[in-house]
């Protein structure tokens, strides 16, 4: 059983405080749904845990298994056991698939063939065309693929713990099915469950993955936590009650918010 525990995180962006305080722990197997009106800090959360360069923690850990991870680079959180389904998964041009995944397995010690076989199931699994596998890293590629791209490396690379940044933004129903049946065996495995944390607006990620807790995200903090009957509950009423809340004058995000290449290079390598 792993645990991850963010404590009292607090953090910045250009000056402004953007986390005031976030506490959260995660176990194998759980499903912790983070929903929060925009501006909210939710993406912020993400980015600081994984460890996106460009923000300030001022306060609090983060903690894999007692390891501290604020203290790690992002490719060593990755290696660690994390993993981060980007809201806007970086093109590659030049690096396939395939070959990223290679060279994550090798550089964790795991064996290459392996990992061929594992990509094609993974796949299949989840029909992503085999044709893209050799195709360079998400360029060209639709945002359902873009998104499937993302599932087969968190199938293949078997994280410890998940950060889904809005993994539901751009998919058909048919690919939202896909992608989120998919996380859902990976919470359910025998030997190694994955444990969830998944930022989305909308209840419709929850119609194949099963959220165990519900929190309501605004204004730099978790405002109220529940059940999945919380979800249900902001579907019908949206997030007007902490709308007031929100700092429209916070930074926001860069365009392309893993412009940092070697984070984005480095964020999914880790030990299976």
């Amino acid at each position: 059983m792993s645990e991850l525990v963010v404590t009292d995180l607090h953090a910045t962006v250009g000056g402004k405080e953007i986390l005031k305080g976030v506490s959260l722990t995660i176990r194998s197997g759980e499903v912790h749904a983070v929903m929060g009106p925009n501006g909210s800090g939710k993406s912020t959360l993400s980015h600081v845990i994984t460890g996106k360069p460009g923000y300030t923690v001022t306060g609090g850990s983060v903690t894999l298994d007692g390891v501290e991870l604020l203290e790690l680079a992002a490719w060593e959180r990755a290696k660690a056991g994390l993993f981060l389904a980007m809201q806007y998964p970086t093109e590659v041009p030049g690096v396939s698939l395939e070959a990223m995944l290679t060279a994550s397995a090798v550089a964790a010690g795991r064996d290459a063939d392996v990992i061929k076989a594992s990509i094609a199931a993974e796949s299949e699994r989840i029909g992503f065309a085999t044709d893209l596998i050799t195709r360079p890293l998400n360029v060209d590629l639709s945002g359902g693929e873009k998104k499937r791209n993302e599932t087969v490396q968190l199938g293949v690379l078997e994280p410890k713990f998940a950060i889904l940044d809005e993994i539901d933004s751009g998919l058909d129903v048919d690919a939202m099915k896909a992608v989120t049946r998919r996380v859902e065996e990976a919470t359910n495995a025998d030997d190694k469950p994955l444990g969830v944390l998944a930022i989305t607006h909308y209840k419709r990620l929850f119609e194949e993955l099963e959220p165990d807790h519900v929190h309501v995200f605004a204004a730099g903090v978790i405002q109220k936590s529940g059940g999945r009957e919380l979800a249900d509950e902001l579907e019908e009423t949206g997030y007007a009650e902490w709308a007031h809340l929100v700092d429209h004058s916070a930074p926001t995000a860069f365009d392309n918010p893993f412009g940092d290449t070697t984070f984005a290079d480095g964020l999914n390598l880790h030990e299976g």
